[in-house]
């Protein structure tokens, strides 16, 4: 490809119209000039002009996705040793055995030396092995994501948490293997913790989240859903220790989760943004009522279906008070009537509310709904499945008029997602 021009006008014709640009700037000022492409498709087209233009493109690049194994690493870490951020994630539905690898992270470890977010997730090929290879030769690592890779156990990730002491996002969710010791290993070493992930991590107990608490008083995000041995006791340690920072608590079918830890919730975390406590059984009116109060400014997504102690008045004081709620699943709770709308819109102020789920609610009729649109106008999509009294015709009888945005769902699989509802759940 021949060298890019830059025209000249003001010389003198005898000097030439033109010189080459690669003899006009330097690296740095080539860097500069990469510095203002934003568009991921201009930065690659900058390294096509010549090989000189690829060596600074490649030298700036921070981010990258990729599938390759142990030679074409090495290539790469020559290639790219700036590098922040790597994505070896697989798909779950199509993710290929072996596919990233415990040499694979032996490369990784050894080429791009300050890594700082590091994702695996469903990366099933790799052990405690590569884990250690990470923790010994990664020290700055921040963000490390190895979610459904069920082969790594406490050995490894204590082995991340030791060496990686700036470590701030952790996602193992589905490794069965990890017990309280990594919990432990992360108060000690990593105390600017503040998104933990450890959905189906069913060996944490008690005693690991309230040791955690002593170390990690940042966190930010924190899952443990379906980690069916957690109570009341290590909830409430995480909302007294981390109570101005904790914004977001997934804690899906925890069914010993009961009203302590709500009103913990309620009475330290007064910045709480997104509660899921669907499958909690034990949650009832009064700790819901006692969060929607003290959360009024903050909340703005709750998920609490299958919580069968849930009745009109609670939902009705969610709906009245939390002034900014954006997203509400209140799904199979069997207790609520169309009394819970009834009274909304007395709060004073104009309802957010963009995705509403209230599929398998029996008692809630057609005229529920109606008292819902009257308050809620900016809706994007309701859920209305399985609930026996409104239908599709049934709501067009009564002349309902949803948002015209607003994507009503009357039928279908209830394991079926709108991409919308994983956004705020």
């Amino acid at each position: 490809m021949a060298p890019a021009r830059l025209n000249v006008g003001d010389r003198p014709k005898e000097e030439g119209a033109s010189i080459c640009i690669n003899d006009a700037l330097t690296d740095d000022e080539l860097r500069a000039v990469f510095a203002w492409l934003e568009k991921e498709d201009e930065r690659d087209l900058f390294g096509l002009v010549c090989k000189r233009w690829l060596r600074l493109q490649s030298s700036e690049r921070r981010r990258l996705r990729a599938r390759a194994g142990p030679a074409m690493l090495r290539r790469m870490t020559d290639r790219f040793p700036g590098l922040l951020e790597l994505d070896l994630s697989q798909s779950a539905s199509r993710s290929f055995y072996p596919g990233v690898t415990d040499s694979d992270l032996a490369v990784i470890a050894a080429g791009f030396r300050n890594l700082r977010v590091l994702d695996l997730q469903n990366c099933k090929g790799v052990t405690d092995v590569g884990m250690i290879s990470l923790g010994n030769d990664l020290p700055s690592l921040q963000s490390l994501d190895v979610s459904q890779c069920r082969k790594i156990t406490d050995k490894g990730l204590v082995a991340v948490a030791l060496g990686c002491s700036s470590l701030k996002r952790l996602h193992v969710a589905g490794s069965k293997s990890v017990t309280d010791e990594l919990l432990k290993a992360l108060s000690r070493s990593c105390s600017c913790l503040e998104d933990l992930g450890l959905a189906g991590c069913n060996n944490i107990t008690d005693t690991g989240l309230s040791a955690l608490a002593d170390g990690c008083r940042y966190i930010n995000s924190l899952d443990i859903s379906k980690c069916t041995k957690i109570g009341d006791i290590g909830v409430s340690r995480i909302a007294e220790v981390a109570s101005s920072s904790l914004k977001i608590l997934k804690l899906l079918d925890c069914f010993r989760v009961g009203d302590e830890s709500i009103f913990s919730l309620a009475h330290f975390c007064h910045n709480l943004e997104t509660l899921v406590i669907g499958g909690c059984r034990d949650v009832t009116d009064e700790s819901i009522k006692a969060l929607s109060l003290a959360c009024c400014d903050s909340l703005r997504s709750l998920r609490m279906d299958w919580c069968l102690n849930i009745t009109d008045s609670s939902l009705n004081s969610v709906l009245s008070n939390c002034r900014h709620l954006a997203a509400l699943d209140i799904g199979c709770c069997d207790k609520l009537t169309d009394l819970a709308f009834q009274s909304v819109g007395m709060g004073g102020f104009e309802s957010q509310l963009k995705v509403l789920k209230m599929s398998n609610c029996m008692k809630i009729t057609v005229s529920g709904v109606g008292f819902m649109l009257k308050f809620c106008k900016s809706l994007e999509y309701v859920d209305l499945r399985s609930c026996p009294h409104i239908t599709r015709l049934g709501c067009q009888q009564a002349g309902l008029q949803f948002p015209e945005c607003c994507k009503t769902n009357y039928d279908g699989s209830l394991s079926e997602n709108e991409i919308i509802v994983d956004v705020f759940f």
